[in-house]
């Protein structure tokens, strides 16, 4: 019985760390309608993202130059790896490894935490909201608004792709005034 209620404190308190965001600051309007682009190929998709903006997340907190990286797996899931430098570019990396599985279109789950024993994992709403078409520059959110990013390729984007990139969030009832920018 002993090893049975210790597997369910693990559970729980797996549970607690992953969620422990939930009571998190909504950033978008969720009156406005949100929708994810129509087709993403994963293919494409997969490699290196640099972290433009973000919203305030608890994983985030104090993160500098921000990567995401994706990797097409043969069962058609994504890995993830995600890695920033704590307390300045040049800090120590911390990082997180994941899986992302596609629902349909643009909308993804993705999940760090996996729940021991029954192999499931407890995932987030991970919505593409805009791609460009040379998957070069990509906006991400969530239908409660708790997440949000900016992700290109380059660590950098002009003005321009700026700009299109806070239009989409806004467009989506995003209050882009609470946009972290990163710095790589």
């Amino acid at each position: 019985m002993k090893p049975r209620i210790l597997s369910m404190v693990m559970v729980g308190l797996t549970l607690l760390a992953t969620i422990g965001h939930a009571d998190a600051e909504s950033y978008r309007d969720q009156r406005v309608a949100i929708a994810a682009v129509e087709e993403v190929d994963l293919e494409r998709y997969q490699g290196r993202w640099f972290e433009i903006a973000r919203f305030p997340f608890f994983f985030e907190r104090d993160c500098f130059a921000v990567t995401a990286d994706y990797r097409l797996r043969d069962d058609g899931t994504l890995s993830v790896l995600n890695q920033c430098a704590k307390g300045s570019v040049s800090g120590s990396i911390k990082s997180a490894r994941g899986v992302a599985w596609p629902v349909a279109g643009g909308k993804l789950k993705v999940s760090f935490v996996p729940i021991p024993f029954v192999k499931k994992w407890i995932a987030g709403d991970y919505w593409i909201l805009s791609l460009d078409p040379d998957y070069s520059i990509a906006v991400i959110g969530s239908p409660k608004g708790k997440t949000g990013w900016i992700l290109a390729r380059q660590p950098h984007v002009t003005d321009a792709e700026r700009a299109q990139a806070l239009a989409t969030l806004r467009q989506f009832g995003y209050d882009t005034t609470q946009l972290i920018f990163t710095e790589h």
